[in-house]
């Protein structure tokens, strides 16, 4: 009798175990949320936002732990990368879906840009139509002027970009040009809630990320995307950080935001001078007076950049020495440490002016990132020189972007079982680091057929941690499928919330469907979710509203 007793009384402890997290007085269910601030720390680990909380107790992210559900066993898009990251954010879709692989593919539907720039920016026409399959470049490359922080041209809305038409992918047939929010094939966050009468506004570092309109173009009514490669400039706009950029473009005429940990900051800083603004109601630059956005938010690149530059003082979150000055430790205020600390200090004023704006109590703060980075022990660095897989495989290569793992596009799919024999031999996965090959069937498992998808890669490379492609003086990158760069952080933040540490697996994706919810629509208005069948996030919500169903 005793041993029936024991065993009944483990099974509820085991039952017990397997009960779901409930939201303190079920306030997300309530409809209290009424505004949504979305910030991706772009490279945020998982293990970085641990590490952090627990040794800087009274930082705002230690606060917004305190009372939110951190999800530790989150995961990005694969490949990850800042398009197809925030496009899961934004979106509840995976790349086969959004159609967005990275910032720069290649589509073998699409015809090339009216203009090219084959020698010094001197823009030569090209005819239309042309030979059907393109490079398509979503990134700084289609600023009118990416060497100037507006982009080329002052915005003539709140939501115009400053993109040359000129330099997009074309249609083969009428040879319009494709915008970036043209090509996303699913709607957003954005178009639900601006659909539904909610005000809306995104920050980002291209102009290119006007694609969160989505594909109706309407979703935003406040869109912000000083170019993060342009030369850097005095921010005299910038208030609530002191900024004084480094290079001279003189002797450095390449210079760019990303080049120091100085200028990133004041970049960053200058983004978070818009959310500020926009919490106070006023548009971007705080010269219109408009409304607190039900959804909004921007994305932070200082951690990216830091642990991307040499000599930084990196210190990866093993506690393990970067390639930066002697002595330098994860103890140390400088590396990664100092990014993230600069990072708790931007989110404390944007935490510090919704309380003053009696906003804090109505707000679900969430905290991630489109991606992570790889490697985070700087130790396993390999660097390989860029244009490797182009220079192994030779003709048969279309395109290819390589950064710690490759999309390779072939000029037919045909000839993917040669080049795949070709990329199997010791001597190739030993150049190139392979650690596994994705093509035909084990490729298809994962994600669309080629054959059948313009924008899906022939081949995909997962390489081995450690191994990026530059010549130059990088530490790491990201862009494949490795643990280090799709584990990454997530953190869901409201006053009413208890401090839960959530180990069970989620995605970027499910982010999507929850801001939706939380905000009193349905998930299922996301094209993605339906599609996908996206969940939203589990335990923020009571049983009975657990689903994306409205009851």
């Amino acid at each position: 009798m005793k041993k029936s007793i024991s065993a009944l009384a483990l099974s509820f402890v085991l039952l017990a175990g397997t009960l779901p997290v409930r939201a303190d007085n079920d306030q997300l269910s309530a409809g209290k949320i009424e505004h949504v601030l979305l910030i991706s720390v772009d490279g945020l680990h998982a293990l970085d936002l641990t590490n952090f909380v627990a040794s800087h107790q009274q930082s705002t992210l230690a606060k917004l732990s305190g009372h939110g559900f951190t999800y530790t066993n989150a995961s990005t898009s694969l490949p990850t990368d800042s398009f197809p990251g925030l496009a899961a954010l934004v979106t509840g879709g995976s790349p086969q879906t959004t159609g967005f692989w990275y910032d720069v593919t290649y589509n073998r539907a699409l015809v090339g840009s009216q203009l090219t720039a084959p020698a010094g920016y001197v823009m030569v026409a090209t005819p239309c139509p042309g030979p059907v399959g393109t490079p398509v470049g979503l990134d700084e490359e289609i600023d009118v002027d990416l060497t100037q922080l507006n982009g080329g041209r002052a915005q003539t809305s709140l939501t115009d970009a400053p993109i040359n038409p000129g330099l997009l992918p074309r249609d083969p047939i009428t040879c319009a040009p494709i915008y970036p929010h043209q090509y996303l094939r699913v709607n957003t966050i954005f178009e639900v809630v601006k659909a539904n009468g909610g005000y809306t506004a995104w920050t980002d570092k291209h102009p290119s990320y006007e694609w969160v309109k989505g594909p109706s173009g309407k979703g935003l009514d406040d869109f912000y995307s000083p170019e993060i490669n342009s030369l850097p400039v005095n921010l005299p706009q910038v208030k609530i950080w002191p900024c004084n950029p480094i290079p001279d473009v003189e002797t450095d005429p390449g210079s760019a935001w990303t080049d120091t940990i100085g200028d990133i900051k004041c970049y960053d800083a200058l983004k978070v001078q818009a959310i500020v603004n926009e919490i106070d109601g006023l548009s971007h630059d705080g010269s219109l007076k408009t409304q607190v956005p039900a959804v909004f938010g921007m994305n932070f690149q200082a951690v990216s950049v830091g642990q991307k530059l040499k000599g930084n003082g990196y210190s990866d979150v093993l506690g393990t020495p970067g390639e930066g000055p002697a002595g330098a430790s994860a103890g140390d205020s400088g590396g990664l440490l100092g990014e993230l600390e600069f990072v708790d200090q931007m989110l404390g004023l944007m935490v510090n002016e919704l309380k003053k704006q009696g906003l804090l109590s109505s707000t679900l703060i969430i905290v991630g990132a489109k991606h992570g980075q790889s490697p985070i022990d700087v130790q396993k660095k390999v660097a390989i020189g860029g244009g490797q897989p182009q220079t192994l495989i030779g003709s048969p290569e279309a395109f290819d972007i390589s950064d710690d793992g490759s999309l390779i596009w072939l000029i037919d799919p045909s000839l993917t079982a040669g080049v795949v024999e070709q990329l199997s031999t010791p001597e190739s996965q030993a150049t190139l680091g392979i650690q596994e090959i994705f093509a035909g069937p084990s490729l298809r498992n994962k994600w669309d057929s080629p054959t059948d998808d313009p924008r899906t890669p022939d081949i995909i490379l997962k390489v081995n941690t450690g191994v990026i492609f530059t010549g130059g003086s990088k530490i790491a990158e990201h862009g494949g499928l490795n643990e280090d760069d799709y584990h990454v952080a997530l953190l869901v933040s409201n006053p009413s919330l208890s401090s839960k540490h959530i180990k069970a697996p989620v995605t970027n994706q499910q982010v999507a469907p929850t801001i939706v919810k939380v905000l009193g629509f349905n998930p299922n208005e996301l094209q993605a979710v339906q599609k996908e069948q996206t969940r939203v996030l589990p335990f923020l919500f009571s049983d009975s509203d657990s689903d994306n169903d409205d009851k």
